[in-house]
């Protein structure tokens, strides 16, 4: 527990502050019990069958220090999320659960092309993801938690579909859809290898943001921003080493961070989980540190939920813990996260003005 001007700043606190959450994946954030239910409807084979322990296996198995086994562990929840049920059911609880973290705006990222072996179209798989968003959006207005939230429709990057995603993604972009991304294990696949995408996309006026930055360094960065035209920076986290600190603690940054800085590109940071896949080393050392001190464009985020066994709340405790951060800072982060979202200007405003701002005051945010 940290004090903030007299206040214990506690857990309970940071979980009724309002959050942003702009990478979270919808296929590492399901509730263990779900995936066994699930798995029995499809006969899908799980490590176990007690909800306690798969939960654990998922965590265990995420915390390697490789991005490559991290990914592994998404056999399972891939695998009982390939019917209409399934995909609906998922994303219903992921936005309840969301919302009653305090989480007023997310958007979903997911890769349509992982969940058609049950027979789903493209289409279908979309628009079933679609309607669990729904119902978990007037759920959690029910239970007295509204919360906004839209799709990242996902290519994965060693596969050649991505400009049939991004045709996927403009198809949408009026139900729900909100933008693009790639992901996937980064070394010896370039984003370049989807440079067609790209280019269809900017054509369309769409956003879309590209995992950069996180198992490979600078050179994924530089290419998904300036071959590739990149809004945001899934991860980035690598940027740092393109900053150097001289002995007085005097940092200096390289052209890349620079341009970074300079042209406010976010950074969308996942602080446990880039522990986990060996990005970092901890927490403690986690360069968002210097990157807030820098102001970078931040933000702060969950990638996935079950493999790293964390929440919008244990992210934002975990740096509370670390660096001492105060309610100004948090809001600080989620402030940048919602100007950085992929909804329209006058939509992110409002939630800035009527949602963000007054949800810290009433919490003793200056």
């Amino acid at each position: 527990m940290v004090v903030d001007g007299g206040r214990a700043l506690g857990r309970d606190t940071i979980r009724r502050a309002p959050k942003v959450l702009l990478h979270d994946h919808l296929d590492g954030g399901l509730r263990p019990e779900t995936i066994v239910e699930l798995a029995a409807d499809v006969g899908h084979d799980l490590p176990t069958d007690a909800p306690d322990e798969l939960g654990a296996w998922f965590r265990d198995s995420a915390d390697s220090g490789s991005l490559e086994r991290y990914l592994e562990t998404f056999v399972h929840t891939v695998g009982v999320m390939q019917t209409v049920t399934g995909l609906r059911r998922v994303a219903r609880e992921c936005v309840q659960d969301l919302a009653a973290d305090g989480v007023v705006y997310a958007e979903l990222r997911w890769a349509p092309e992982q969940h058609l072996d049950g027979g789903l179209s493209l289409d279908e798989a979309v628009a079933a993801v679609r309607e669990g968003i729904e119902e978990g959006r007037d759920a959690a207005s029910a239970a007295g938690n509204p919360i906004t939230v839209g799709q990242l429709l996902t290519a994965m990057r060693h596969r050649a579909r991505s400009r049939e995603i991004a045709e996927l993604t403009i198809a949408n972009r009026d139900r729900g859809v909100l933008g693009f991304d790639i992901a996937g294990a980064e070394a010896g696949y370039p984003p370049t290898r989807h440079l067609d995408a790209f280019e269809y996309l900017q054509r369309e006026n769409a956003h879309f943001t590209i995992h950069a930055g996180e198992a490979f360094g600078l050179p994924s960065i530089w290419e998904a921003l300036q071959w590739c035209g990149a809004d945001r920076l899934g991860h980035g986290v690598r940027i740092i080493d393109d900053i150097t600190v001289d002995n007085d603690g005097r940092p200096k940054l390289g052209r890349l961070a620079s341009y970074v800085r300079d042209t406010r590109t976010p950074l969308e940071l996942c602080p446990t989980s880039n522990v986990q896949t060996g990005a970092v080393a901890s927490i403690a050392e986690h360069p968002i540190g210097l990157l807030t001190r820098l102001r970078f464009r931040v933000t702060v985020n969950t990638d996935n939920r079950l493999m790293s066994g964390t929440s919008m709340t244990g992210e934002m405790v975990a740096l509370v813990e670390a660096f001492d951060y105060d309610l100004d800072d948090l809001r600080w982060f989620t402030i940048n996260a919602m100007k950085s979202a992929f909804l329209p200007f006058d939509e992110r405003l409002a939630i800035i003005n009527d949602v963000i701002k007054p949800g810290y005051r009433d919490l003793g945010a200056t």
